[in-house]
């Protein structure tokens, strides 16, 4: 190699580590979309019901049912959106250039049948023709894994899992 240009080595570790951290900042930036998503429309329907609330005017009777479920209505949306937001909350604690060396809040995991991201419960998510499960550390499914290292094994619903990868 001539002595007056940089040596570049390429180091596995070092590559896999750097493909690592891109698939957890794509995969939380996902997790994120999904998560705007429940607290927009939670928000968008506390507010149309909201506006009915409005139009319909005061109480026309002291038992006005209407009314009361009008108000039923918009408060269980309230709630729903309230909880989005600190599940939004939650997803924004996590640092994507964090990798984790056992199972925990923040971590992905990947197991010999599945791949997990430990944050919030969002379901399924497909990544790069990948298909991830957002979990939530209170989940039965967490709780099994809670503290492993790459290659240990948990047993979750009967189905015994290894776990090979984390990050």
């Amino acid at each position: 190699m001539n002595k007056d240009s940089p040596e570049i080595i390429l180091d596995p570790a070092f590559l896999m580590r750097e493909d690592n951290l891109h698939i957890k900042e794509k995969l939380l930036t996902r997790c994120k979309e999904i998560q705007k998503k429940c607290v927009d429309s939670a928000k968008s329907a506390m507010n149309e019901v909201q506006l009915a609330l409005n139009e319909y005017g005061p109480n026309k009777d002291r038992y006005d049912s209407f009314r009361d479920q009008l108000i039923g209505r918009r408060d269980m949306f309230a709630a729903q959106y309230q909880k989005a937001l600190s599940e939004m909350n939650v997803l924004e604690r996590i640092d994507p250039k964090d990798l984790k060396d056992t199972v925990e809040f923040g971590a992905i995991v990947i197991s010999d049948t599945s791949k997990f991201i430990i944050a919030i419960s969002a379901g399924k998510i497909e990544l790069d023709g990948a298909v991830y499960y957002a979990i939530s550390p209170a989940v039965p499914l967490y709780k099994a894994m809670e503290g492993l290292k790459p290659g240990e094994s948990f047993e979750f619903n009967g189905k015994r899992q290894t776990i090979k990868e984390l990050y």
